[in-house]
């Protein structure tokens, strides 16, 4: 079952640097873990942008419902 999220990160890889900070719904094919870490998240934002999980620094997740 997928959820969706509402997001707002921000790159700090040096190809963003002129627009770095970004906002929207992330759709997951499963449901994050009540417990997970910020880091885990930011690891599954930077894999769909391709680049390192340091390049992705999380400013607010939220699940929609």
């Amino acid at each position: 079952m997928s959820a969706k999220y509402y997001t707002q990160f921000v790159l700090t890889d040096a190809d963003y640097r002129g627009g770095n900070e970004f906002c929207g719904v992330v759709e997951l094919n499963q449901p994050m873990e009540q417990d997970s870490d910020r880091k885990d998240i930011e690891a599954i934002l930077a894999r769909n942008f391709d680049l390192a999980k340091s390049a992705v620094k999380l400013v607010s997740w939220s699940r929609l419902h």
